[in-house]
C-alpha cells in the first residue's frame, strides 16, 4: 500500500511540474513545432479544446517538459542529481534540434531533477518514473478530449489561450 500511495505522489507531483511549466511558456496558445497546429486541430474536430490540443500536439512534436521531467526522472535515477542535470543538457539539445523556440523541457527537466531530489528522502527516484509515465498517460492516452479541456481550463485560468 505504501508504495501505491508513493506513486500516487509522485505521479501527481510530475503532473503538476510538466502542465505547469508547458502552459506557463504557452504551450497552449499556439503550434510552436510542426506538426503541433494539425492535433490541436484534429483534438477540436472530435470535441475537444483547442489550446489543450495545441498543447498536447506540442508535447509530442517537442521535448517539453513531460519529456524533460521522464527523462530526468531515469537519469537522476541512475546517476543522481548529475544526472538529472545531463538530462536537462540533452532536452536543451533536443530543443535546438526541433527548433523549439521554448525552454520549457530544459526548465521542467531542471525542475524534476530539483523535486525529485527534494522527495528523495521520503519517495525514491524510480517512483518518479512510473508517476511521470502516468502523468503523461493522463494527458496522452486517456482521453483526448477530456485532457484537453482540462489542459483548456488551466491555460485559460493562467491566461495562456493565445485570445
Amino acid at each position: 500500500m505504501l508504495e501505491v500511495l508513493k506513486i500516487a505522489i509522485a505521479s501527481i507531483v510530475s503532473w503538476i511540474n510538466f502542465v505547469l511549466i508547458d502552459t506557463y511558456f504557452g504551450l497552449p496558445e499556439k503550434p510552436g513545432v510542426l506538426g503541433a497546429k494539425v492535433i490541436g486541430e484534429k483534438v477540436r474536430d472530435i470535441g475537444g479544446n483547442l489550446n489543450g490540443g495545441y498543447f498536447m500536439g506540442n508535447i509530442v512534436c517537442s521535448p517539453d517538459a513531460s519529456a524533460g521531467t521522464l527523462l530526468a526522472s531515469i537519469c537522476y535515477y541512475l546517476m543522481g542529481i548529475e544526472g538529472g542535470l545531463i538530462a536537462a543538457l540533452f532536452v536543451y539539445i533536443g530543443n535546438r534540434l526541433c527548433h523549439d523556440p521554448g525552454y520549457a523541457g530544459t526548465i521542467g527537466a531542471l525542475m524534476a531533477t530539483v523535486l525529485i531530489h527534494l522527495f528523495s528522502p521520503i519517495i525514491e527516484p524510480k517512483y518518479f518514473i512510473v508517476g511521470m509515465v502516468i502523468a503523461i498517460f493522463s494527458i496522452q492516452g486517456f482521453d483526448h478530449v477530456l485532457a484537453s479541456k482540462v489542459l483548456g481550463e488551466i491555460a485559460r485560468k493562467m491566461n495562456r489561450t493565445g485570445r
